[in-house]
């Protein structure tokens, strides 16, 4: 077993003690390195009600994709996310899958418009917050629900 292997498998038997608000996730049973799961959207946010389905690889930068189209500044229409500290200059081998999955929910509660992959989305988020969480309600029924 790789390193990295060994390094999941400690981890999500962590995880399957205390998994973290909102989030279920877990290894195809054939790739420890491919995990498949769901962030519901915290009640306190836009995203409240939806259920979107994520993707995660572990190669040795542990990328995140959605699967789940979502209105959100933070998130591409092919699923690219932009958290901080995924970034390769703010990666940390120490950086736990944990850590990575309390960041997602929290970009649900907190997007980041200054750090927007999604600009235009961004800009409506700046400007009018009311018409952003209708937009983003919108999305959550048409595409998690």
């Amino acid at each position: 077993m790789s390193a990295a292997a060994r390094r999941i498998t400690k981890e999500y038997a962590e995880l399957q003690a205390d998994f973290p608000p909102h989030v279920q996730a877990a290894p195809d049973e054939n790739n420890l390195l491919h995990w498949t799961g769901t962030i519901t959207g915290p009640p306190d946010s836009a995203y409240k009600g939806g259920k979107f389905n994520i993707d995660i690889t572990f190669p040795t930068e542990y990328p995140f994709k959605c699967t789940t189209r979502i209105y959100h500044p933070n998130v591409t229409d092919d699923g690219a996310i932009c958290i901080g500290l995924l970034k390769s200059e703010a990666w940390k081998p120490s950086t736990k899958i944990e850590q990575i999955l309390r960041a997602l929910v929290q970009l649900l509660q907190e997007p980041n418009p200054d750090d927007a992959l999604v600009a235009s989305i961004a800009e409506v988020y700046n400007q009018d917050r009311a018409t952003f969480n209708k937009n983003a309600q919108e999305w959550v029924k048409k595409y998690a629900s």
